[in-house]
């Protein structure tokens, strides 16, 4: 059974020109940000952009994976978090000065979203968005009406307390002539989703929450599909990039240090190449 606290639920409305989606996140959000010292207002932004890139994978019709970052000008210049269509997720803050401040402004300052989705077949797609409005959530809105021209608008929510992140998306669904209506039934369905409380979000199952907010329509709830956080890093891929450095430089890492260590930025797993492994890859890549 998947756990309510860290899975992402997509439903329709029947006889409505709308979809949406539910995420609610606890120990995957929790998993991503424990072996980093960020200050409270940095947690909260990337718990806000976990939240953000769940949804988004969930739109995607294809198989993949998708990357969304923040860089700008302020404390907190960078900002990532990968996902792909199974719901593995990681994510990384690249704090740049000390820093007490709250929210997208203060953290990342002026700058700019930019969303990359590499589809397993086909070519890569990237959309970038200026950082000019005040919210996280406004900015993806923004950013459906400029890129896709589908009227999407998102709810984020930051536990503090117990650690936990959660977010809603309605979507309109262009999937009739009758614009006026689509567009009607994508208002309705915001105004209703504009009453969730933090305390329902963090506290109800997805069933429970989708009736409260909708008792009055009828919603049709997909099967849950589990978040996890997972690091794409490996021994192999590190080895990868030994190997591109080339046999003089490896030579010279050895001659200096005799043996190399690295760590992985998001998780921050350490993998050590002694001497001779160093040696053993100079050896690999002539062949």
């Amino acid at each position: 059974m998947i756990s309510s606290s860290d899975q992402l639920n997509r439903y329709l409305f029947d006889n409505l020109h709308a979809r949406g989606e539910l995420v609610q996140l606890s120990s995957t959000f929790q998993n991503i940000v424990k072996a980093h010292n960020y200050p409270e207002g940095v947690k909260a932004l990337l718990g806000e952009l976990i939240t953000v890139t769940s949804l988004l994978t969930a739109t995607l019709k294809l198989e993949g994976e998708i990357a969304v970052q923040l860089q700008g000008d302020g404390p907190v210049d960078y900002f990532a978090v990968n996902a792909n269509h199974q719901q593995e997720i990681r994510g990384i803050a690249k704090v740049t000065q000390a820093t007490n401040a709250v929210g997208l402004k203060d953290l990342v300052g002026k700058g700019n979203m930019i969303i990359t989705i590499r589809p397993t077949k086909g070519e890569p797609y990237q959309g970038v968005v200026a950082l000019e409005h005040d919210t996280l959530a406004q900015c993806l809105s923004h950013y459906f009406e400029v890129s896709e021209q589908i009227p999407t608008k998102l709810w984020l929510f930051h536990n503090k307390e117990n650690s936990e992140v959660a977010g809603a998306l309605v979507q309109l669904l262009p999937d009739s002539d009758d614009k006026a209506q689509q567009l009607n039934d994508f208002e309705h369905l915001c105004q209703l989703t504009d009453t969730i409380k933090p305390e329902e979000i963090f506290t109800l199952d997805a069933e429970t929450l989708l009736y409260r907010l909708y008792h009055q329509e009828t919603v049709r709830i997909f099967e849950p599909q589990a978040v996890t956080n997972k690091c794409s890093c490996s021994r192999d891929k590190c080895e990868s990039a030994i190997i591109h450095l080339g046999e003089s430089e490896i030579k010279e890492i050895i001659t200096q240090d005799g043996s190399l260590n690295m760590t992985c930025d998001y998780c921050l797993t350490n993998y050590q190449f002694d001497e001779q492994h160093l040696l053993q890859l100079i050896n690999q890549n002539k062949h």
